[in-house]
């Protein structure tokens, strides 16, 4: 098996009614589910990321909640794999890369959220250490951001982000 999808931070806080809720989730959500249904019927390694909170401090994604869970829509079987983490970076102190290497892989597809955090820095760090990646655009959620007295809307977000990417990192579809 040479090919992995990775489903990043697609849990119940992000949606309409969580704490972190980030624009359109249901939507991105309903094209990462195709893009599962997909990999699972090619026999792809399946890897669903989610991430908890270090300490009460943070405002969502709190270990133990409803919010931190994998949203059902993208609900894990019981033969694909978990990664707990804590940091932007599904690779930083978890055991993703070795997942992966164990079953051979050299090509991931990310799919989830946020494109300006978790996708960012784990699509980085996945070429960094020799991955080949792809980026399913419509199966990425964006937050709208704010910067020295300039706001971006979540699309704006969505295309600063994988601009630079697509120029040297990853092929984005």
């Amino acid at each position: 098996m040479t090919q992995a999808l990775i489903l990043v931070d697609i849990q119940n806080d992000y949606f309409d009614g969580g704490l972190w809720p980030v624009e359109n989730m249901a939507h991105v959500a309903k094209n990462a589910a195709k893009v599962l249904a997909a990999a699972r019927a090619r026999g792809d390694l399946i890897i669903h990321v989610y991430h908890e909170a270090v300490g009460t401090h943070a405002p969502f994604f709190q270990p133990g909640t409803k919010g931190a869970e994998i949203h059902p829509s993208v609900a894990p079987r019981q033969e694909e794999l978990l990664v707990r983490k804590t940091r932007p970076n599904s690779f930083h102190n978890t055991a993703l890369e070795a997942h992966l290497d164990a079953a051979g892989v050299t090509q991931i597809t990310l799919v989830g959220a946020t494109t300006q955090l978790c996708i960012d820095a784990t699509a980085r760090a996945a070429r960094d250490l020799g991955y080949q990646v792809t980026l399913v655009a419509n199966a990425l959620g964006a937050k709208s951001q704010s910067f020295g007295g300039t706001t971006l809307s979540a699309a704006q977000v969505q295309a600063a982000f994988l601009t630079p990417l697509r120029m040297s990192y990853v092929s984005v579809v």
